[in-house]
Order: C-alpha cells, then sequence, then structure tokens
C-alpha cells in the first residue's frame, strides 16, 4: 500500500476517547463553560441594603419606616454597611447625617449616649449663601457686648461646624425674617456658644468652602 494512502487512512480514523488531544479538548471547554458560570453568578451577586427614604438628622431616631430597601452590590466593603439580612436594632439613632438615597453605613447610627454632638439654633437676620446647605460646613463668629464700642472684635467660635438643618422665621411683628442655623456643637464647646447666646452676642455663620477644621 501506497504510504500516503496509509497517513490519510490514519487521519480519518475515528478518534478514540483515550486519545489524549480529545480528553484535553473536553477539559478546555468544561473549563470555560465553568468560568462564565461563575462570572455570571457573580455579576448577579446583590444585597439587600437599607437606604435613607430622606435626610436623616443627628440624633433622629432611625425606625424602617424611615428606610427604603435596595439591591446592590457591595462586595467587600458589605460589612460597612445596615443590610437587610443583618436587620436594625431597635432605638438607633444617627450619629452622623445621612443625605436622602444614601446607603446607610453602620457607623452612622448608634445610641444616644453615643452622640458627641447635639444641634444648637443660631438665629441670623442675614441670609446664607446658597452653598451653606444641611451636611456643609460654616463657621461659627461671635461679637461680644463691649463698653466703649457696640460690640467687640469678632472672634471664631465653632471653626467648621456641620449644619443639621436651616428653616426661617419672621420676627415678632413680622417686618422682618429670620434664618435659624441647626449647628452641631460638641459638649466641649456648648458653654462658650450658649453664653454668647444668653449674653446678646452678635453671632455670624460664614460659609467654610473647605469643609476643614482649622
Amino acid at each position: 500500500m501506497d504510504k500516503s494512502v496509509s497517513v490519510a487512512a490514519a487521519r480519518l480514523k475515528k478518534p478514540s476517547w483515550k486519545d489524549p488531544r480529545l480528553l484535553i479538548g473536553v477539559l478546555l471547554v468544561l473549563g470555560s463553560v465553568a468560568g462564565v458560570i461563575s462570572l455570571v453568578g457573580t455579576a448577579d451577586r446583590t444585597t439587600q441594603v437599607f437606604a435613607a427614604r430622606e435626610d436623616i438628622a443627628v440624633g433622629q431616631v432611625v425606625t424602617e419606616s424611615d428606610l427604603a430597601i435596595v439591591k446592590v452590590r457591595l462586595d467587600e466593603v458589605e460589612a460597612g454597611y445596615v443590610t437587610v439580612e443583618r436587620g436594625l436594632t431597635e432605638s438607633r439613632v444617627a450619629l452622623q447625617r445621612v443625605a436622602k438615597n444614601q446607603l446607610v453605613p453602620r457607623e452612622s447610627l448608634g445610641v444616644a449616649d453615643a452622640l458627641d454632638r447635639k444641634p444648637v439654633a443660631i438665629a441670623l437676620d442675614e441670609e446664607l449663601p446658597a452653598q451653606a446647605v444641611p451636611g456643609s460646613r460654616v463657621d461659627v463668629w461671635v461679637s461680644m457686648p463691649g463698653v466703649s464700642r457696640a460690640f467687640e472684635e469678632p472672634e471664631m467660635l465653632l471653626p467648621s461646624a456641620e449644619i443639621a438643618g436651616i428653616s426661617t422665621g419672621s420676627t415678632t411683628l413680622g417686618s422682618a425674617k429670620t434664618t435659624v442655623v441647626m449647628v452641631l456643637v460638641t459638649d466641649a464647646q456648648m458653654p462658650k456658644l450658649l453664653g454668647a447666646q444668653a449674653n446678646k452676642a452678635k453671632i455670624s455663620v460664614v460659609w467654610n468652602p473647605a469643609g476643614v477644621v482649622r
């Protein structure tokens, strides 16, 4: 028999399951399918977590009625957020502000005794800049009543205080509008601010664009 014919016949011979090339091909196909399944499974892995329905202020008691349930991919940062699976512990208060639609960080909730800042109302006659909104930072300046002149030189009392809320009102006669800013004050800062208010000091609030403590 011609040698070329023998080679062609060998090539046309039905492969055996013992053929290592066939086994390698099958393993490659199975590995590819397993990889695709694993990738799809990872892409679909979402976690149910709580998000704020509306802005949550510092000191506010938080219940499930204040929260919405959303599905997101958190992967390795899952432990940092309040998940539906772990649930929401009762009598939790907000230790930091949580904005509307923001996922709720676990560190943002705690007990009332853990609050290191409390909101204090400051009434202002002047308007605040548009950038001064809840969550932004302001510097609080105080001018104490003077003897020889109306007020002493202004001094910064609270650097980079966080705004907890803003409301508008009017004077008793309704002739002038007043802006009431709720700023978060630490226990250490509280006596000076309350003392300034009791002594009818002139208090001004200045937006701090850097948002940092000097």
